[in-house]
């Protein structure tokens, strides 16, 4: 039995008690309430223009502007700027979609080994790899850690003065909300700050993505290449999401989660909706990248948005929580407690994941698996560096609940 509490199993911090074997702690719980549904039913017009307005000003930008994910505000910013056949830094610990965006756009990801402090690309291996090649730079706040933004600016600047062109940086924030480095906050900086918002990240538009911009000509100018290239989504998409939305809602609950867990872990009937599509190795886009945002999804975020804050003090309550009470095991390699820090995660390598998540499950605890792949070590990309923190921390990390 692994004893990881000063008291056995008992994770009243995270959930009621697990002694009732019906219940589940799942890995990840998006913060739903029956604001998100009753704004899914409501008229909703012209909401994708009032969640980028107040997302904007949420996060300290000049403007914003939606996308369906993320990965589709990726590739859009590329398009629209017609960065093509270029290097673009990017760290190799990371999600594949990030990698396939720069892919799909017409350039080529060079990848930067992490940092195992905090997951980070290492800052001193990216500026050795900076070349006359180089157009933008990738930094991910990976799992809500900010980034050293002093240290990317002096980079990025240095770089341009010495090959004499523009190096575009960008800011990938999926993990990073609102995360500070030292009083800063991430995403203010830089030329363009990436989010997304699908069930699973720490605010939920049910899907979605945002670009976010501290210059007003670059943000007209790609929401004018986003205009003319996305399109609107025919009737049958708001409905399908609504519907998601509600089987998600229910489907977390505590009692219910039990019979989700099983069928994604023991029947093969959940694998559309739960089983990561970009995990098959496939450098591919879903179906539906160049749909609008939806003002249903919109309205969801607004929702989302104005609880934000609320949200992200709970997660660092109980990351902090960890960090006090669970059991320091010695062959197991703890996450630091970091000032500004929004915890989209909270991240434990251990030498015997597969046993340890299954025990874990077998008391009523759903450990996740976020990034359990290097990119380069992909089929896909089959990249001849040597990325050894990478490589390592995928076959090692486990995500204890936050919700």
């Amino acid at each position: 039995m692994l004893h990881l509490f000063p008291f056995t199993w008992r994770v009243r911090a995270i959930g009621k008690s697990t002694t009732n074997a019906r219940k589940m702690i799942p890995r990840f719980k998006p913060s739903l309430s029956f604001r998100e549904i009753l704004a899914m039913f409501r008229p909703n017009k012209a909401m994708v223009g009032k969640f980028e307005s107040e997302f904007a000003e949420k996060f300290e930008a000049v403007d914003a502007v939606a996308f369906p994910y993320g990965r589709s505000a990726q590739w859009a910013f590329l398009k629209a700027l017609e960065i093509e056949n270029a290097e673009i830094l990017m760290p190799s610990y990371t999600c594949s979609v990030v990698a396939h965006a720069v892919t799909l756009s017409g350039n080529k990801p060079k990848f930067v080994d992490i940092d195992l402090h905090d997951y980070n690309m290492n800052l001193q291996q990216a500026e050795s790899l900076i070349n006359e090649r180089t157009r933008g730079i990738i930094a991910t706040h990976t799992f809500g850690y900010p980034q050293d933004l002093e240290r990317l600016e002096r980079m990025v600047e240095n770089a341009e003065k010495r090959f004499g062109h523009k190096i575009w940086l960008m800011q990938d924030c999926c993990h990073a909300f609102g995360a500070q480095w030292r009083g800063r906050t991430v995403g203010s900086s830089g030329d363009v700050a990436i989010y997304a918002f699908n069930v699973s990240k720490i605010m939920t538009s049910i899907f979605g993505g945002m670009l976010t911009f501290q210059c007003q000509e670059l943000a007209d100018k790609v929401r004018k290449w986003r205009d003319a290239n996305f399109k609107k989504p025919g009737f049958l998409k708001p409905l399908l999401r609504r519907i998601y939305l509600l089987s998600v809602y229910f489907a977390f609950n505590s009692i219910a989660y039990r019979l989700t867990w099983w069928l994604q872990n023991k029947t093969p009937l959940l694998n559309k909706l739960t089983k990561a599509y970009h995990l098959d190795e496939k450098i591919h886009f879903p179906p539906d990248y160049l749909d609008e945002m939806l003002d249903v999804e919109a309205a969801v975020g607004l929702v989302q948005l104005r609880k934000y804050p609320a949200i992200i003090e709970r997660r660092r309550k109980k990351a902090e929580w960890y960090d006090r009470n669970l059991e320091k095991k010695t062959d197991w390699e703890f996450p630091p407690i970091v000032e500004g820090a929004t915890y989209s995660h909270y991240t434990i390598r251990v030498p015997n994941r597969n046993e340890v998540i299954e025990e874990f499950a077998q008391k009523g605890i759903h450990l996740g698996e976020l990034i359990q792949y290097s990119i380069p070590h992909l089929s896909c990309y089959n990249s001849s560096g040597d990325y050894p923190h990478s490589k390592r921390v995928c076959n090692e990390t486990i995500n204890f609940p936050l919700q």
